[in-house]
């Protein structure tokens, strides 16, 4: 599977990474076998970039990858065995522990509420993030870390945050730093103010929705930063080769407008023997400050599913007809 180095870091990713929302039960529960199973697809498949966060079920995803790579690591040896894969995680919340009395996460993730979150990025937060993380995960390290969902802690994240990951790069602890949202305008700024490696855009560059382009992507090619795709399926929208009316858009809905622009999408991809996940998987990589996409994963068979869309060849034709359609915006390569 094709690699890709993260800005001017030396920290590579696969151009398919393995995204660990689901592995926190997120929506659906899910058992440690069948989290155990899609890891390990996704490993013989060759995905070597893993992407976690204490917010994904309050630790269990972080602990549920860190035991998935420790084997691997193990079984490849001293010599090999870190230095094999690579695997981020997130700081901004903080988890306390507390009684769950029988309560379950009320972020969405099917687990026990053992643990509440607290915001918190400040430089001593960011650093007790980091080894709490390491202390779930069991790994000795991890290589690329990125600031969280901080849309409305912004300021806190840019003046207190951002200094934290910067000395924990400089004191070699990780070797790429970023941030993970969904708001391309906080990102530009991100990327304009300070000397991040990569940013995790989520859903803000799919088939569906192109406003990276306005001034993010731009941004980034003028600042040598990396850009990882997350969402991008758009929560399911996008994730079955004929869309349904019952869609899920950004983790609502989707509005009846998006779904029938799905449906021609779809259209046009079916017009050249080829499915809209597959699709969905290969537009984000045809832009060149996009170093990989990031697709959460909860089985093997979706493993299997996206690990051969990504594999789809797409032919060039079917971006032209997409674009003589309306359908994708013109600045697109």
């Amino acid at each position: 599977m094709r690699r890709q180095r993260l800005g001017r870091s030396t920290t590579e990713v696969t151009e398919l990474g393995f995204g660990g929302g689901p592995l926190g039960g997120l929506f659906e529960p899910l058992d440690d076998a069948t989290a155990a199973g899609a890891l390990a697809a996704a490993w013989d498949a060759g995905v070597r970039y893993y992407d976690t966060s204490p917010h994904y079920g309050i630790g269990t995803s972080e602990r549920r990858t860190g035991a998935a790579l420790r084997a691997r690591a193990r079984d490849a040896g001293r010599d090999a065995g870190r230095d094999g894969f690579t695997v981020s995680t997130k700081v901004g919340r903080l988890l306390v522990e507390q009684d769950a009395q029988g309560r379950q996460d009320p972020q969405g993730f099917q687990v026990p509420a053992t643990h509440r979150r607290v915001w918190d990025f400040t430089r001593d937060g960011v650093r007790r993030s980091l080894e709490d993380s390491l202390a779930r995960t069991g790994l000795d390290r991890v290589d690329a870390l990125y600031l969280h969902d901080a849309e409305e802690h912004f300021e806190d994240a840019l003046r207190e945050g951002y200094p934290a990951l910067d000395e924990l790069r400089a004191e070699g602890v990780v070797g790429a730093i970023g941030a993970g949202m969904y708001d391309p305008d906080k990102l530009t700024r991100l990327v304009r103010e300070t000397d991040v490696d990569v940013v995790m855009l989520s859903g803000r560059y799919t088939l569906l929705n192109h406003t990276a382009l306005d001034t993010l992507f731009p941004a980034c090619a003028e600042r040598g930063v990396s850009v990882l795709a997350a969402s991008v399926f758009n929560s399911g929208l996008l994730a079955t080769a004929e869309p349904g009316a019952a869609g899920m858009y950004d983790y609502a809905p989707a509005p009846p407008g998006l779904v029938d622009r799905a449906r021609r999408i779809a259209g046009v991809c079916a017009a050249h023997g080829v499915e809209l996940p597959a699709a969905a998987l290969a537009f984000p990589l045809r832009h060149p400050v996009v170093a990989g996409i990031v697709v959460g994963m909860r089985s093997a068979d979706e493993v299997r599913a996206n690990v051969a869309s990504y594999e789809t060849e797409i032919p060039e034709a079917l971006w032209s007809d997409l674009r003589d359609a309306g359908l994708l915006d013109e600045r697109t390569p």
